[in-house]
């Protein structure tokens, strides 16, 4: 328990260091957020005056309180791209970018798994060595590349799935417009499992070579237990915590990755609101955006201390014990 509190703690502390970065980062970046909202042809007068409506021309110590209590209340102020609050861009944008995320790294674990776990029980064959390639080059090549790659071979030269965009324009109606939704998300979607499984089937391979070594299983074994049982209920349920700290701790990295996935395939997603509003300055949207990938990444830590005390009972007795 105290353990578990001073993590919370330091989370805390992390998250507030993190909303003073994101405040001092974007205004010592070159260029002025007005530029992008201002016609040139504006006078003085009226520039002055738009600083003045979104508060640029106050201190910076009386804007960094502002921006605070806006982050904290999760208010999020107004968009100087758009005028609208930061929150409403947010809601638009979220439901299409958790339908590409969430099943993209379900998908890309669970056949990270399938294949690190077969591949370690089939050591020197062709499969192995065939997963193990295929990991070495899933894992090593930018996602940018493989996804305009696959951009010209199935939207250009084979022009299978859409282009760009989320729908379709116009968009259909009724039970059309989910296949079309579906449709304009297949190709993200599988980019981003084969660019993501890679890892997932190399550290399994790994994790399992040396459980399937252990003196348990070797015990296990030769109690007569049969074979899948020893490797699921031992050998996997022994790396279980380290996979599920693995799988937890990639959900940033995933989210973040968004921003290159969604600018490529011109999705209408977080990630590309991100990108967009860093690009102009929008100081309060872009600080929104990244102090809820701090929250992220700062939850799923925690959660993964959580897990790790539920499926490994050593540390729940090492827990106890202090």
């Amino acid at each position: 328990m105290k353990s578990f509190l001073a993590r919370l703690g330091e989370s805390i502390i992390v998250i507030l260091v993190v909303l003073v970065l994101n405040f001092f980062l974007f205004r010592i970046m070159p260029g002025d957020p007005l530029t992008g909202i201002v016609d040139p042809r504006f006078s003085p007068e009226a520039k002055q005056q738009l600083a003045a409506q979104w508060g640029l021309d106050r201190p910076m110590s009386e804007q960094f309180f502002v921006y605070a209590r806006e982050m904290l209340s999760f208010r999020f102020g107004l968009s100087m791209m758009s005028g609208t609050p930061v929150w409403d861009e947010l809601k638009n944008r979220v439901p299409n970018t958790v339908a590409l995320l969430l099943p993209a790294l379900i998908l890309s674990a669970a056949l990270g798994i399938a294949t690190g776990v077969h591949a370690a029980l089939h050591r020197g064959s062709g499969s192995e060595r065939l997963v193990m390639l295929g990991g070495a080059v899933s894992f090593s090549f930018p996602s940018f590349f493989v996804q305009l790659l696959l951009l010209m071979c199935f939207s250009y030269l084979w022009p299978i799935f859409p282009l760009r965009g989320t729908t379709s324009v116009p968009p259909p109606e009724g039970f059309a417009a989910l296949t079309d939704y579906i449709w304009h998300l297949a190709l993200p979607l599988f980019s981003l499992v084969i660019l993501g499984f890679g890892g997932f089937a190399l550290y399994i391979r790994n994790m399992m070579v040396k459980a399937m070594g252990e003196d348990y299983i070797l015990m296990a074994r030769a109690r007569g237990l049969p074979f899948r049982r020893v490797v699921w209920n031992h050998a996997f349920r022994g790396i279980l915590p380290p996979v599920l700290t693995i799988l937890l701790l990639s959900l940033p990295g995933v989210v973040s990755g968004a921003v290159i996935t969604e600018t490529v395939f011109s999705m209408n997603g977080v990630g590309r609101f991100l990108l967009e509003a860093t690009n102009s300055h929008d100081y309060p949207a872009a600080g929104a955006a990244f102090f809820l990938l701090a929250l992220l990444t700062v939850g799923c830590n925690l959660l993964a201390d959580i897990c790790y005390v539920l499926v490994d009972p050593r540390v729940r007795r090492e827990g106890a014990r202090e």
